[in-house]
């Protein structure tokens, strides 16, 4: 049976569907922002065939008492809301399981939120997630996701929590064979501008068929948040909460496939960045990190759709590589630094290709920006933020910063950048990898040629030989088509 999105129902009309469906039953717990999520199902009509329970414990005492004190006393954080959501299940199994538990899909509901406060000096965001049945007596299912506010007003922030968490309790018992369905469900009744999420996560049973990681870019590539994050596990992360208070060296590239030029840009910017004065070694975080616009086929078709099959590939490749992987909207690196920046406050390094210096100089990237690149270059260096440059060949000269020569209006400004330790050249690079040009090792391995292995880390090209990634056919077998763009030697990226 196709799963069909209805646009047209409205927060109200969802909440009388659940009430009026006799098999689901739950409670609802609420922490900050009101208790508008079961006020919806109250106001509805028909409510006491739903709710089991509704409650808050706004304080942190009772709250410690009720779910257990944590040893990071943050109260609205995934493991408050998961303390939540395995306390009121279980006392909903253990309290109704035996009465009503043959015809029945229990479900609790749970959210911790930090609205605006009366300064609106704080961050408005939240956590929100239902643990749920599929079927009487059937096994659990989790959806968590993080929600940042966008209203400008305290009493819109909690009717804005009220009409997601009935999207998200909705989608969980309507919606859950359809992924994208219910994600794109999530913002039925409400402007997008009012919430970003930027983490969802599926868990149990019924959503075995769900990889997060695409989740992920359905996120970013569906306008719910402008990037989202998740580690070598493949497991989601919530940025502000795992980027929180660190050092973050970032990478970003197209990474089809990863080569070792790669690697040695980005641990030599790591070796480089450790031994700045003024970072703590111990708390540092390394990402790699996907642009939307890395993720196109083709250069010059933007508005090509992104191949999920190929994302993965490449995902699975740096995952396996210990990687942490960002997916983003950023096209220019002002605007990277901007995000990352409103979450920690300590320094962090940006390794870029020589080609990518000279992107960032380019005055034509910055025409929509009243101040222009000016303007970009106060977000990109006022910040604790450092370039760490990997050289490029061609036409026979090594290129790194002391080679770059930007438009002579922009002299003064680049070598005031230098002298304030804001760029620096990546130093001990294997000159070998200078030679190497990335779509070279590409069609190598489309067309099956020899020796493309010495170019890539070695568990890469023994994934790529395993599942036949980036089109490569075992020996004998014909080649296969791949037509997606890549980038060259010396640019990691594809000139963001």
């Amino acid at each position: 049976m196709s799963i069909i999105h209805n646009k047209d129902l409205g927060t109200k009309q969802k909440a009388l569907a659940i009430n009026l469906d006799p098999s689901i039953y739950g409670s609802f717990a609420e922490i900050g922002a009101g208790q508008d999520v079961a006020a919806n199902f109250f106001k509805a009509g028909g409510s006491s065939g739903t709710i089991a329970k509704t409650m808050s414990a706004y304080d942190m005492v009772v709250s410690d008492a009720i779910y257990g004190a944590q040893k990071v006393r943050r109260y609205v954080s995934e493991q408050r809301l998961m303390a939540m959501l395995e306390h009121e299940y279980s006392l909903l199994i253990e309290r109704l399981a035996v009465q009503r538990g043959e015809n029945t899909t229990f479900f609790a509901f749970a959210d911790t939120v930090s609205a605006l406060n009366y300064h609106r000096t704080n961050d408005a965001h939240g956590w929100m997630g239902v643990r749920f049945q599929l079927e009487p007596n059937g096994p659990f299912n989790d959806v968590i996701l993080h929600v940042k506010l966008l209203d400008t007003d305290n009493n819109l922030q909690q009717q804005t929590v009220g009409i997601l968490g009935v999207n998200l309790l909705y989608a969980c018992f309507y919606y859950h064979g359809n992924p994208l369905i219910f994600l794109l469900s999530l913002m039925d009744d409400m402007p997008r501008d009012r919430i970003q999420i930027d983490m969802i996560r599926f868990d149990g049973p019924g959503f075995d068929k769900v990889d997060n990681r695409l989740m992920s870019l359905h996120l970013v590539k569906y306008g719910f948040s402008d990037a989202a994050l998740f580690g070598p596990d493949g497991q989601n992360l919530q940025p502000s909460e795992a980027l929180y208070k660190k050092h973050i060296v970032m990478i970003r590239g197209r990474f089809r496939p990863i080569i070792n030029v790669h690697l040695d840009m980005l641990n030599n910017g790591v070796k480089q960045f450790l031994q700045e004065p003024d970072v703590d070694k111990d708390n540092v975080v390394v990402i790699t990190e996907l642009t939307l616009q890395a993720l196109k086929e083709r250069d010059a078709d933007q508005s090509a759709e992104i191949d999920e099959k190929d994302f993965l590939d490449r995902v699975d490749i740096l995952c396996s590589l210990g990687q942490t992987v960002m997916i983003s909207n950023f096209h220019e690196y002002y605007k990277l630094v901007a995000f990352l920046s409103k979450i920690t406050k300590l320094k962090m390094g940006v390794v870029l290709g020589y080609p990518n210096l000279e992107y960032i100089f380019s005055e034509a990237h910055y025409q929509d920006l009243p101040g222009g690149i000016l303007e970009s270059f106060a977000t990109l260096f006022s910040r604790k933020v450092k370039l760490f440059v990997y050289p490029t060949f061609k036409d026979g000269t090594i290129y790194n910063c002391l080679r770059f020569y930007p438009p002579p209006h922009l002299i003064d400004l680049y070598r005031y950048l230098i002298a304030n330790n804001k760029i620096e050249d990546i130093r001990h690079y294997n000159e070998k990898n200078l030679h190497v040009q990335t779509d070279k090792v590409l069609q190598m391995i489309k067309h099956g040629e020899a020796g493309w292995e010495e170019y890539v880390p070695a568990e890469v090209a023994a994934m790529i030989k395993g599942r036949s990634l980036f089109g490569y056919a075992a020996p004998g077998a014909p080649a296969k088509t791949d037509t997606a763009a890549t980038d060259s030697a010396g640019t990691v990226v594809d000139t963001a």
